[in-house]
This record gives structure tokens, sequence and C-alpha cells, in this order.
């Protein structure tokens, strides 16, 4: 296992110092009332959410791959602590309660090494992104929701949704106004900078102006609440007491407490490295975080999570490397040194506000609506993953989303792509009989080809696509295997079933294409018999050939398939690149390309002649024409962006048009015909639609043949 250290700040850009150290500066200070807040839901005193902030972070960013996220005392496993300790009836903030916690710490940092070991790590490649996505915008809402109270002069709630609301509408009875004021023009000032001045550090500013206003005025006799003042110091490294609790409990709560690090951080890592375009090595980042937990259980901590809140707001002022987590902890070890006095002056509703504006930037409900436009079950699995975090809990939320996500694995396997396949005249390739009018199947042969590993939960379909085909002329089935690679015992058994059906009919049955350890596994599997009867054959070609059907092959409906030149079958296979390309949208796509074009010709003062070609340069001779005809439809459009004269630009197309007319007659002489029939097509739509610019091409035609 090959360990990279500082990762992140190796071939160090001196021009990023400056955003990490600002960055690292605003996340120690956003640290302050969140790790302090979630120590005391943990069991400990406020101070000992400080002390997780300063070695855990250290020890996080130099072992970490990832450059961007932030290690911290945060909500999941603080609560699972505090629930852990109300279990085994220690009083929170007792002296065995600052024994018990670090000893559950402990634990956690040696499961996440086992974890490490186990390449644990490899798990979350099997978890979509719309569970990431939902995942993620579950725990910054359940966040968020937490922080509101503190906005209405309350404190931070506990526990899902419904416990949240409940505390929400408890402490609206006893709402601070001043409170409300505060927290929200903090919020507004936020929301307008982030447009505005996006890399301004407004954060920062209104920490100050916030601990200026404490100073200066009595915001504490208008209910305002000031963070609680700490000692100076840093706390003394020493090992868990071991006899606090019996080990078999630690161990089954240390447990519960490591799977939802692994399984919240690992998520929200790489959902992170995945909007912004970088790779994580998830296994490191699992000793990562058994390293920063072993530093939280030797200063007294409680387990310490990645921080969606703290990257999130990284994210927001540009931070670039694990610099800024090094900047952080130094800096809060700086503050427990020397500035603790300063804690007391910041106002919460400020800070709360910082917080709630930096996980709203988090959220990704813009993927849900997006996958609501392409993919209304990949979008039902995101809400319920969000819905699964909000009421639920992070490690229900996350076992939700992957049972979700497993699921729609098996029913997209379990119905996948497949066709029967034809031939087009004169051609020797076989291709989906629905691509085109022009592809015919082979005379009395069915080709399917199934696209998919075949297992139990889709053979069915491969049996009845094949059974639902048969004619009374049918003489074969021939099944194009080149996308499966394995098939299981019940694949087996049906192919057999399958096999013996057809035989009593008198058709005969290969499996084609497919890859030579294919063949091991079907021995395996007890139907070995159908390789040696000749059924497994290597391509459809030598299977048609052991039939005696020879080249070219007769199709269907007598359609004549005799060998023609290699010019036409290059002038078959190259037109309608386009119509291919985008289909029923052919026309559309043109329209949306050619509109896009304009557009960067206005803006760019580009040039004309670049409009036609289209994107697609290597477009053929077909295709361009259609490219033209739409062109043409644009005329005045161009003629007044460009500043061209409308018969002079009308001309143009007239011209490149003549020239795709040359090409094509010299190179590909069979489609001259077709090619002027559906000119006379393409003129008739134009008349139609632009019936001003028709004439202008009707009177260059005709100057030019006279």
């Amino acid at each position: 296992m090959k360990l990279e250290l500082a990762k992140t700040m190796r071939s160090y850009k001196k021009e990023n110092i400056i955003k990490d150290v600002i960055t690292g500066i605003i996340i120690m200070a956003v640290s302050i009332p969140i790790s302090m807040g979630y120590a005391q839901i943990a069991g400990l005193p406020a101070v000992y959410g400080l002390y997780g902030s300063v070695f855990p972070i250290i020890m996080f960013a130099l072992l970490s791959t990832s450059p961007q996220f932030v290690f911290g005392v945060d909500a999941a496993p603080a609560a699972l602590v505090g629930s852990a300790l109300i279990g085994f009836g220690i009083e929170s903030g007792s002296d065995k309660a600052l024994k018990a916690v670090p000893l559950i710490t402990f634990f956690v940092a040696v499961w996440l090494l086992a974890f490490y070991i186990m390449k644990a790590g490899k798990l979350v490649n099997y978890i979509s992104a719309p569970v990431m996505g939902g995942f993620i915008t579950g725990i910054c809402t359940t966040i968020i929701l937490m922080q509101v109270p503190k906005l209405l002069g309350g404190s931070a709630g506990t526990g899902e949704f419904f416990e949240l609301a409940e505390h929400i509408a408890e402490t609206m009875h006893n709402i601070n106004i001043p409170s409300v004021i505060l927290g929200v023009l903090a919020l507004i000032i936020l929301s307008v900078s982030k447009k505005i001045v996006p890399k301004f550090p407004m954060a920062v500013v209104l920490m100050g102006v916030g601990a200026v206003m404490t100073y200066f005025l009595p915001i504490r006799e208008y209910g305002i609440k000031t963070l609680d003042k700490v000692n100076t110091g840093l706390q003394q490294w020493t090992l868990p007491d071991f006899s606090v609790l019996p080990l078999r409990d630690v161990i089954i709560v240390s447990l519960s407490v490591s799977v939802v690090i692994l399984a919240e951080t690992l998520l929200a890592e790489n959902n992170f490295a995945q909007k912004n375009g970088y790779r994580i090595n998830d296994n490191q980042e699992i000793l990562a975080f058994s390293m920063g937990n072993l530093a939280a259980a030797f200063t007294g901590c409680c387990p310490i999570n990645g921080s969606v809140s703290r990257t999130a707001m990284g994210e927001q002022y540009q931070g670039k490397t694990q610099l800024m987590g090094i900047v952080a902890g130094i800096s809060m070890m700086l503050l427990l040194l020397f500035g603790t006095g300063f804690i007391g002056y910041l106002p919460v509703p400020i800070l709360t506000a910082i917080v709630i504006s930096a996980l709203a930037g988090a959220t990704e409900f813009e993927l849900a609506f997006r996958l609501w436009k392409v993919s209304r079950t990949e979008c039902m699995i995101f809400v319920s993953a969000f819905m699964g975090v909000l009421f639920l809990g992070t490690i229900n939320g996350v076992l939700i989303g992957i049972i979700l996500s497993f699921s729609e694995m098996i029913i997209r396997t379990s119905k996948p792509a497949r066709c029967f396949l034809g031939i087009q005249p004169g051609h020797r390739h076989f291709r989906d009989l629905q691509e085109s009018s022009q592809i015919h199947a082979i005379e009395g042969v069915i080709i399917y080809r199934f696209s998919s590993n075949l297992f139990f939960a889709n053979v069915q379909i491969l049996q009845r696509d094949i059974e639902d085909n048969i004619k009374d002329d049918t003489k074969a089935v021939i099944i194009d295997a080149s996308a499966i690679g394995s098939i299981d015992i019940t694949a087996a058994d049906r192919l057999a079933i399958l096999y013996k059906n057809l035989k009593e009919k008198e058709i005969k049955f290969y499996i084609t294409e497919h890859i030579a350890d294919l063949n091991e596994q079907m021995r395996k599997l007890g139907i070995g018999y159908l390789v040696e009867a000749g059924c497994a054959r290597r391509t459809i070609h030598i299977a048609l050939k052991d039939m005696e059907i020879n080249r070219p092959y007769p199709l269907e409906g007598g359609i004549d398939n005799d060998e023609i030149s290699v010019s036409k079958k290059r002038a078959d296979n190259r037109v309608q690149e386009f119509v291919w390309a985008f289909g029923r949208h052919a026309e559309e796509e043109i329209e949306n390309q050619i509109a896009n074009q304009i557009k960067q010709l206005k803006n760019e003062n580009g040039d004309v002649e670049k409009l036609l070609h289209g994107l697609w340069t290597h477009m053929e001779e077909l295709d361009q024409d259609e490219w033209l005809e739409h062109l043409e439809e644009h005329l005045k459009e161009i003629v007044n962006i460009s500043g061209k004269d409308e018969q002079t630009l009308a001309a143009k197309l007239e011209e490149h048009r003549t020239e795709v007319y040359e090409r094509i007659a010299s190179q590909h002489p069979e489609l001259a015909k077709r090619f002027k029939e559906r000119r006379h097509i393409l003129d008739e739509h134009l008349k139609e639609r632009r019936p001003e610019v028709y004439e202008l091409v009707m009177k260059l035609r005709s100057r030019k043949d006279e």
C-alpha cells in the first residue's frame, strides 16, 4: 500500500498561498461555534471541540489526497456518542464522560484502520451520483435545520427532521427579534456578496464586525448570544482509560460510529471530487480518518468526521490545497494559546449565518431537477437518499440510497439493450433492423444481439424475444453474444430449455461472437454439450456457413443482395451522418447549431465562412446540403449581423452548394441522381418557409445558367 504524504501540497503554486491562508483562517473561525456545539452534544465540555480542531485536522490534512476536504468535530458522530453515553447511564460533562468519550474515539480509529487494511474504500464505487447528491443535500439540509434555532435566539437542535422541526417550533415561542435581524442581515450580505464579489472573504469581515459590535455595543442586553469564553491552553496528550467501560460495549458503539464516518465522509469527498474534476485515493482517505481520530482520542476529544459545512466554506473562498486545513489547525492552536478572550466576543447569529450560507451553496437540488427531466427513476433515488438522511439519519439514508442504487442496477441489467440484426443490400456488416429501412433480415434466420451479461433477472427476456419472433419459415436462431461476458446457472438452464424447444421444431441454434471464457463457463454450468454440438461458433458468418448459407446472403422479401462496388459501399455508409447521430432530432439540432453559430458571429464578429461548414467540418455531402438549406432560411439575419450584401451572401451559399454537388458527382456518381431529387425537395421546403429567399436563389441560378 503506497502512502502519499502531503500529496495536495507537492509542487505548490505560490499564487494559491493567499487563498489557502485566508480560507484556513475562515475555516478556523467558523469551526469555533460548530465544534463547541457538537462537543457538548457528544457529552464533553465545549472547549474540547476546539481541541478536536487542532491536531486531528492537521493529521488529516497531511494524509488526505483530497485538495479541499476538511476534517472536524461534526454532527453525526457526536450525536451517536452522546446517545451512547445516555445508554451507558453516564451524565454529560461528567468526569466519567471525559474518560469514556476518548475511549470510544480510540476504538473508532482502530476500526477505521481495519477498514483501511481491508481496502473498504472500494465500496464507494457502488454508490451512484444520485445517491451522493441526495445524501449530501440531506446532510446540508439537516445541519441547516439544526442551526436555524440559533438565528432565532435559541440553541442548536439535534436529531432528525421531526425532532428538529419540533425544536424550531418551541424556539419560535421565545424568539429574539434582535438575533433574527442580525442573523438575517448577515445572510443577506453573504448571499449578495457571493454574486457580486464571490472571491471577497465577507465571512471574515462579518466576524470582525460582530466582535467590534459586542465590544462597543450592549448586544448581550438585547438578548443576542455570544460564544462562551474558554480557558487558555492546549489539552495534554494522554492514553485513554481502558477500564472505564466494558470493552464489548465500546467495540459495538465504536463500530457503528466508524461506519458512519466511513460512509458519510467518503461519499461527501467523492461528491466534491466529481464536482470539481479531481480524483482521490479512497483507501488512503480511510487511513487519514483513522489517524485523525487517533489524534482526537489522545487529546480527549469525541470522534472526528469529514465536515461538509467547512468544506463548502473552503470551496466558496477558493482554498486550493490542504494547506488551508493546516492553517486552520495552527490558527486554532494559536487562538487557544493566546486569544481565547476573542471567542467570547463573537455573536452566535452571525456565525450561524455564515454556516447556513456555506451549507446552502453545497446542496444539490439542481441535480434533482436535472434528473427529473432525464430519468425519473434516478430522481426518485436522489429524493429517497435525501429523505432518508433527513428523516431517518445519516446511516439509514446511506443504506436506503445504496439499496436503491443496487435495485436500479439490477432493473437496468434485467432490461438490457437488445435488437434483431440484418444486412444492408450489398454490404457485409450486421446492423440493427430498426436503424434504417434499408436494413433487411436474412431469409429464414433470426439474428439476435443481447447487450448484457446473462443472468437470472434477464434471461427470460432473451427467451421470450426469440420465441415471439419465430416464424413458420425460421430455420435458425443465432445469438450475437459479443456483449455477454458471463452467465449464471439460471441462464444456463434457460438456454438449455431454449435449445431443446428449438430442436423439437427443427430450428438450429447458435451462440456466436462471444469471448472464449464463455465456453468454459458453459461447460462448468452443465451445458458444455452445446459447444460440443457446434452451437457455439466464433462468428455469425461461420454459423451461417455451417447452415450452408453463403454470401451474398438471401434477404427477406426477395431483396436483391448482390455485391456492389467499393465506391457505392462508401457512399452508402457515409451519407446522412448528421441524421444518424441525432435521429428524429436532426433538423432541430441543425437549427440549434446554426443559432449558436450566428450568436457567436454576432458576439465575436467572426467569419461568415465558418457558417457554411458548421461544427461538423467532416459532414458528408447530403448533410452539407441540408445544412445550407437551413442557412438560407436565416439569410436576412446573417446579412444584418455580418453587414454583407444579401445577394452576395446568397451567391456564396449557392456557390458552395454547387461545389458540394460537383464533389459528390465525381466521387460518388451513384448518388448524383438522388442528390438532385433531394435538392428539389429542399427547394420546395425553402419556397414554403422563405419565399423571398427562394426567389433570390432561383434568380441566381437562372443567371448562372445563362
